[in-house]
């Protein structure tokens, strides 16, 4: 069975940095795609960016295009996701998930695999 590991969240000031990590344990991402989302009390689980395992193609939702970056490290089976310029909207829980290669990849539909959640704060 496969499992998400999510880490590296945590408190941070306005403007600082984190990276979030998502290992997989018990399968590769091949032909997988893998997600990160956010969730805060009483909304919906929102897109945060997605990466194609084969490929490498990215995809980032409109608030966190050009400060958040998505990339894998094969060897490690991990996806990372590096949060730079962090705002107190970015405050959430935010989890990884996987989906089979194929679209819509910006909504929770399809990801049938998802990790446990790291929290994100952000102080103003």
């Amino acid at each position: 069975q496969v499992q998400l590991v999510e880490s590296g969240g945590g408190l941070v000031q306005a403007g600082g940095s984190l990276r979030l990590s998502c290992e997989a344990s018990g399968r590769t991402f091949t032909s997988y795609i893998v997600g990160w989302f956010r969730q805060t009390p009483g909304k919906e689980r929102e897109f945060v960016a997605a990466i194609r395992w084969t490929g490498g193609s990215t995809y980032y939702s409109d608030p966190v295009k050009g400060r958040f970056t998505i990339s894998r490290d094969n060897a490690k089976n991990t996806v990372y996701l590096q949060m730079n310029g962090l705002r107190p909207e970015d405050t959430a829980l935010y989890y990884c998930a996987s989906k089979p290669n194929g679209w819509p990849l910006a909504t929770t539909t399809g990801y049938n695999t998802w990790g446990q959640g790291t929290q994100v704060t952000v102080s103003s």
